[in-house]
C-alpha cells in the first residue's frame, strides 16, 4: 500500500524537464550525425524528390472508345464464298472500355424449331425409352425431353427434345482459327483523361499527330510509342502469347494505358505509356473451361413464314483498355506538412544516441549521473525547517 502511494505520489507531484548534455565523443558525435544525415537523405531525397512529396496529387478520369478495321476472305462448305469486316467479327458493335474481335467459331446454320434427337454423351445416349425423361430441361440439355430414345444415326441412340434443330454440335474447337487473318487487323483507341482537381484534360491522340499520320503509324515500343493505332497479332506477343494459339478459344487481353503527369512541367511533357498482358487465367495444368466464348443468333423468316435462325457460338479475343495514373502539382500544404514531418524526425537522432549512450557504452553510468539530477522541492524544505 505504502508502495503504491509513493508511486502515485511521484507520478502527480513530480516533473521532469530536459537537461543539455554536451558529450565530447568522436563515436557518438559521428554516430549522431550519420543518422541525421540518413534522416535527411530520406527526407529530401525520397519524400521530395522521388515521391514529390511538395505536390498535391490526383487521380485520373478517363473515357476509352475503340475503333478496329480490317477486312478478311473465308470459303467453306457451310457459307460459301464469304467476305468479313468489322460489322460482322466486331460484337457488340460498341462496349464499356472493351472490344471483342471474333477469331473463330461454331456456326449451325438454318435452324428451326421442332423435334430431334441429342448430341451423343454421357448423359444423352439411351437403349430404350426408360432411360429419358419426359420434360427435363438440365442446364446442358439443348432443349425439352420427349421422353422417347431415338436412333441419331445407325449405331447410336439419344433421347428426343423439342429445341431448335438441327443442334449445335461443339464436341471440336475449329483448328486453325476460322478468322485467323485478324492478326493483322487494327484496333485505334482514343482516350480521353481528366484531372478533376487541377481542371487538366489531354487525349492520347496528341496535338501534334495530323490526318495522314494517323492513317499510316502503327504502334511500335521503340519506333512510334505514342501512336493510338495497334495490330492485334502485336499486341498478343507484347503480352508474350502467340495469337494463331490464342485465337482457336479465345481469351482476354488488357490494354494498359499509364497517366503520369507532373503538372509543374509543361502540359506537352504529360504522355501516355502502353502495356499488354494476358488476364484470363491459361495455366496449362488446370485448363478446364479455357478461352472466352459466348452465343449468339441471327433470326429470319422463310417465304413460308416459318422462322428460322443461324447459330454462332464465338470464340475470339476481348480487349480490354484499362487507365490509370496520377497527376502532380506543387501546394504548399503538403509541402509544409512534409517538411515538418522531417524535422521531427531529425529528433530520433537524439533519442537513439541518448539509448545508446545510457545504456549500451562502458561509460553509461557515468552519462546517467551527469545527464540526470534530481532537485528536491525547496518550499518543502522550508514548510519542513519551520515545523522543527
Amino acid at each position: 500500500m505504502t508502495g503504491c502511494r509513493a508511486l502515485m505520489a511521484g507520478f502527480l507531484f513530480e516533473y521532469d524537464t530536459p537537461r543539455i548534455v554536451l558529450i565530447r565523443s568522436r563515436k557518438v558525435g559521428l554516430m549522431n550525425r550519420a543518422v541525421q544525415l540518413l534522416i535527411l537523405a530520406y527526407v529530401i531525397g525520397w519524400v521530395f524528390v522521388w515521391e514529390k512529396g511538395y505536390q498535391e496529387v490526383d487521380s485520373v478520369v478517363s473515357s476509352v472508345t475503340t475503333k478496329a478495321k480490317g477486312v478478311t476472305v473465308t470459303n467453306t462448305s457451310e457459307l460459301g464464298f464469304r467476305i468479313w469486316d468489322v460489322a460482322d467479327y466486331v460484337i457488340p458493335a460498341q462496349e464499356k472500355d472493351s472490344i471483342f474481335i471474333m477469331t473463330n467459331m461454331i456456326i449451325t446454320v438454318n435452324q428451326t424449331q421442332g423435334i430431334c434427337p441429342e448430341i451423343p454423351d454421357k448423359t444423352t445416349v439411351c437403349q430404350s425409352d426408360a432411360n429419358c425423361t419426359a420434360g427435363s430441361a438440365g442446364t446442358h440439355s439443348s432443349g425439352v425431353g420427349m421422353g422417347r430414345c431415338v436412333p441419331f444415326n445407325r449405331t447410336v441412340k439419344t433421347c428426343e427434345v423439342a429445341a431448335w434443330c438441327p443442334l449445335e454440335d461443339d464436341t471440336s474447337v475449329p483448328t486453325p482459327a476460322f478468322l485467323m487473318a485478324a492478326e493483322n487487323f487494327t484496333l485505334l483507341v482514343k482516350n480521353n483523361i481528366w484531372y478533376p482537381k487541377f481542371n487538366f484534360s489531354k487525349r492520347n491522340i496528341l496535338p501534334s499527330f495530323n490526318t495522314s499520320y494517323l492513317k499510316s503509324c502503327i504502334y511500335n515500343a521503340k519506333t512510334d510509342p505514342f501512336c493510338p493505332i495497334f495490330r492485334l497479332g502485336r499486341i498478343v506477343a507484347s503480352a508474350g502469347h502467340s495469337f494463331q494459339d490464342m485465337a482457336v478459344e479465345g481469351g482476354i487481353i488488357g490494354i494498359q494505358i499509364k497517366w503520369e503527369c507532373n503538372l509543374d512541367r509543361a502540359a506537352a511533357l504529360c504522355l501516355p505509356s502502353y502495356s499488354f498482358r494476358r488476364l484470363d487465367n491459361r495455366d496449362t495444368k488446370h485448363n478446364v473451361s479455357p478461352g472466352y466464348n459466348f452465343r449468339f443468333a441471327k433470326y429470319y423468316t422463310s417465304p413460308a413464314g416459318v422462322e428460322h435462325r443461324t447459330l454462332i457460338k464465338a470464340y475470339g479475343i476481348r480487349f480490354d483498355i484499362i487507365v490509370f495514373g496520377k497527376a502532380g502539382k506543387f501546394d504548399i500544404i503538403p509541402t509544409m506538412i512534409n517538411v515538418g514531418s522531417g524535422l521531427a524526425l531529425l529528433g530520433v537522432a537524439t533519442v537513439l544516441c541518448d539509448v545508446i549512450v545510457l545504456y549500451c557504452t562502458k561509460k553509461r553510468y557515468y552519462y546517467r549521473e551527469k545527464k540526470y539530477k534530481f532537485v528536491e522541492d525547496y518550499e518543502q524544505d522550508l514548510i519542513s525547517e519551520t515545523d522543527q
